[in-house]
């Protein structure tokens, strides 16, 4: 099988049952554009260096230690061999606690997608035997596990061939919605409105096509540094949109007409039907 750079290796255990396995980046920056800090007298690259802040100088690695503020300027030392003490068993091994029904997850608390993908040759059976039966029962298992110094709290769930195992947000991090909406006031939507905006959302079907997304602020900066290396003007900004709609019932009109002219008389027959009965 192709040999893919792990991010973590170990086991995934399940009650009695493990297989080796091994986590791979599902994610890459490797297009986006990269910019260098440079010292705008000379041109030259800058780099970053930890400075002491009542000295000014700067501190070697050797001499750098991690410190938590307990009070206001006090610190309490801690060494790294004291952090690898006290890594989990999840550093080495992706326990499964329990199985959650697919249907449901909450996609908030979804943060990093990784693959999981059989560690080698020898643990290829066990693990298609745990992912098909997790596909045939639709359930993702909930670990936590030791990535990058840090334990995280992980999903994982059949996923083609393989495996795909999500890093979690933990409920403290998140925002309760009931917070952000309890001053929204509940009104009542005007049915005529209601159907036109239900023909517009008919008239652009479509799936759920990834390979279409595109980052119009990463293009715009091409844009601008390609033109820059030809000696060019930059592109012209795009103009702000216009925010002030006054009838809505006009705008979902006009837009829907737009799209289509019949699913607009539509519209309209379906209203006079209505208050004919």
């Amino acid at each position: 099988m192709a040999t893919a750079r792990a991010a973590w290796k170990g086991f995934l255990k399940i009650g009695s049952v493990s297989c080796g396995v091994k986590i791979v980046g599902a994610v890459t920056e490797a297009e986006k554009i990269h910019f260098r800090i440079l010292n705008r007298k000379d041109g030259h690259p800058v780099k970053s260096a930890y400075v002491d802040e009542e000295t000014g100088d700067i501190v070697d690695a050797e001499d750098q230690i991690k410190g938590f503020e307990a009070e206001k300027d006090e610190f309490i030392h801690i060494e790294p061999d004291e952090i690898k003490k006290i890594k989990l068993v999840s550093q080495h091994t992706l326990e499964v606690d329990e199985f959650v029904s697919i249907a449901d997850i909450d996609t908030r608390y979804l943060e990093k997608p990784y693959y999981l993908v059989p560690a080698d040759d020898a643990s290829l059976e066990a693990f298609a035997v745990i992912r098909d039966a997790m596909a045939r029962k639709k359930v993702a298992a909930r670990s936590c596990v030791v990535l990058y110094q840090r334990g995280r709290e992980v999903l994982i769930q059949p996923f083609g061939k393989g495996m795909l195992l999500t890093e979690l947000r933990t409920h403290d991090e998140m925002i309760s919605a009931e917070t952000v909406f309890k001053d929204l006031k509940a009104r009542k939507v005007d049915p005529e409105m209601a159907e036109i905006a239900e023909l517009l959302i008919e008239k652009k079907p479509a799936k759920f096509d990834p390979s279409k997304f595109e980052d119009t602020y990463e293009n715009a900066l091409i844009a601008m540094i390609d033109a820059k290396r030809k000696g060019k003007k930059p592109p012209k900004p795009a103009p702000r949109p216009k925010t002030n709609v006054v009838d809505l019932t006009s705008i979902l009109r006009n837009s829907l007409a737009q799209e289509g002219g019949k699913a607009a008389t539509r519209a309209k027959s379906s209203a006079r039907s209505r208050k004919r009965a």
